[in-house]
């Protein structure tokens, strides 16, 4: 089963400077077209059998791209939202210092969720996904840029203590393959579709 992480596009978080994480702000003027040009090559190189999506506006208005074109069930989860940041969601970068920034992994944030917290949630609904998508040939996932990260180190069945993180630009896409007896990455993070509105 192949397996697509589509990141949503520029949303107007990315404009103001604040934290996103559970703020729940639509896409921009540009977010939309990035999700546009996104969805239409989706549509003629990768066929989907299923997309999952994030509630959050930006990912479900990036998933209305896709689902116009393609021909199949669409499944909206809460626990792909992006990481619980509690307090911090929706505050300027600059006006955040008198909030406290967890330390360690267990730590949660104000009125939020921990990092092992949030791994543990997308390890959940990620196995829950790829159990319900055993006989389909290629799935999509859009979500968020955390959310992705978390999946890529569940994919790899990685630890929950790490130094490193994988980006994930607007709409940006990841290939990723579970076989029967091995895993595979395809690409990482391609945003080609991007140059044809000038990014």
């Amino acid at each position: 089963m192949e397996i697509l992480l589509i990141r949503h596009g520029e949303s107007e978080a990315d404009i103001l400077k604040v934290h996103e994480g559970r703020a729940d702000f639509s896409l921009t003027d540009l977010g939309n077209k990035q999700a546009q040009v996104m969805a239409d090559r989706i549509y003629e190189e990768f066929p989907l059998d299923v997309i999952w999506s994030s509630t959050l506006k930006r990912a479900r208005e990036t998933t209305s791209y896709l689902s116009k074109l393609m021909d199949c069930e669409v499944h909206y989860e809460d626990n792909l939202m992006e990481h619980n940041n509690g307090l911090f969601a929706g505050v300027a970068f600059d006006k955040a210092d008198h909030l406290a920034m967890p330390q360690h992994l267990h730590d949660r944030f104000p009125e939020g969720e921990s990092y092992i917290e949030f791994r543990m949630r997308i390890e959940i609904i990620f196995s829950k996904i790829i159990t319900a998508s055993t006989n389909m040939k290629r799935i999509a996932i859009v979500a968020h840029g955390g959310v992705i990260s978390n999946i890529l180190q569940a994919f790899l069945k990685n630890p929950v203590a790490k130094d490193y993180w994988f980006k994930t630009g607007d709409t940006g896409i990841h290939l990723v393959e579970i076989k029967e007896n091995e895993r595979v990455i395809h690409f990482l993070n391609d945003t080609n579709h991007l140059k044809s509105i000038g990014e």
